[in-house]
């Protein structure tokens, strides 16, 4: 019984902690894009090709010198 004393407002205070960082993600714009970072991963980027043609081309230059 003693135990829950301290238990109580322990779990009392967690859950205001809980609610105010919950509280601060959507007031500073946390979930306003969900779908926008799981599409940037599939999108392709053609630079990094682009570099690795170009140094390969360089080293086939290289190689018949």
């Amino acid at each position: 019984m003693e135990s829950m004393f301290i238990l109580v407002p322990i779990s009392i205070i967690l859950a205001f902690c809980i609610g105010y960082f919950f509280w601060w993600s959507g007031k500073s714009g946390q979930f306003d894009d969900l779908e926008g970072p799981a599409y940037r991963i599939l999108m392709d980027d053609d630079s990094t090709d682009k570099l690795l043609d170009k140094d390969k081309d360089e080293a086939d230059e290289h190689q018949k010198r």
